[in-house]
């Protein structure tokens, strides 16, 4: 069955209408978006979540994006942005699951990427680091032989096609389970995830 994270919580409510839709993770973001929350809430999310949390950064050092995840709490992290690499690599040695973003605006090559952190396939955008509800070119990621994880563009109603397509390990979606920027929407929720699920 198909891993679901639902990315940019920012309320309790939104980990609720996660975790009883049956999601398996939330993200929880502290980079410049219309999802970003402040570390005392941050804190407050991973405290309360009944369901695995990823920290999503951009630019982060090694050493401070380690440092906030164990002071937050939480089960994972998924650095965007300069120091991905090197963020991801301390994250790992500090027993945390990484989900390794990449870029894609052409066929995917997961060659530089430890098997030990699960790549996170989301659409280029220049000047964005995700959440820009847009897809790529599914051949681009024909032929993946190892865990990864489908964002960009999914939402209810297009998230099972993609999996039947593409066959990912998970799934991550965030605006398009958006009743505006920033506001999640449980019904989307509870839609995605039950579609995600059943592919």
């Amino acid at each position: 069955m198909t891993w679901v994270k639902v990315c940019g919580v920012s309320r309790p409510g939104d980990v609720e209408a996660a975790a009883e839709a049956g999601a398996d993770a939330v993200g929880i973001v502290i980079a410049d978006s219309p999802r970003r929350v402040d570390l005392d809430v941050a804190a407050e999310l991973a405290a309360d979540a009944p369901v695995a949390t990823f920290l999503v950064t951009v630019d982060l050092t090694p050493e401070r994006l380690v440092g906030l995840a164990v002071e937050l709490g939480v089960d994972g992290v998924q650095p965007h942005g300069r120091h991905s690499a090197s963020a991801a690599r301390a994250a790992r040695h500090r027993g945390l699951e990484v989900l390794r973003p990449v870029a894609v605006d052409g066929p995917v090559d997961l060659e530089g990427i430890p098997p030990d952190e699960t790549p996170l396939l989301d659409t280029a955008v220049p000047g964005l680091h995700g959440g820009s509800g847009r897809s790529f070119d599914p051949s681009w990621a024909d032929g993946i032989d190892r865990r990864w994880v489908l964002a960009g563009g999914l939402g209810p109603g297009t998230v099972g096609a993609a999996i039947r397509r593409l066959r990912p390990w998970g799934v991550d979606a965030s605006s398009r389970l958006e009743s505006s920027p920033g506001k999640k929407d449980p019904e989307r929720i509870r839609r995605f995830v039950e579609e995600a699920k059943s592919a």
